[in-house]
């Protein structure tokens, strides 16, 4: 069992921010993501987010099944300037974790 942890992707396309970005205060955003399983089935997601570089806290945590999941995140960033990094991480049946992370600098 070579252990290949789950593909997750930020998902593109009008209306979505897929990438690091720079915001206005009390901006609503849109982040999607494309998870497929590529070993074991997917049994969990996490979103959490990082203010400032600190330490993350859970915003979300999601039970999931499958083998295909798209998950959208609405984001409402601070009402103050900083950094906040928003992190996804999902995890398959065998404990395989994959993260996908971006950066909004809110100004």
């Amino acid at each position: 069992d070579p252990r290949v942890p789950p593909s997750m992707s930020f998902r593109t396309g009008s209306g979505y921010t897929s990438g690091n970005d720079t915001v206005p205060p009390a901006d609503t955003l849109l982040i999607g993501v494309v998870i497929d399983k590529t070993e074991d089935p997917l049994i969990a997601l996490n979103v959490s987010v990082a203010y400032d570089g600190a330490g993350s806290s859970t915003v979300e945590n999601l039970s999931i099944s499958g083998e295909h999941v798209e998950h959208d995140q609405q984001v409402i960033t601070r009402a103050e300037a900083g950094s906040e990094e928003w992190i996804f991480s999902v995890t398959d049946r065998d404990g395989n974790i994959t993260t996908r992370s971006l950066t909004l600098t809110v100004q």
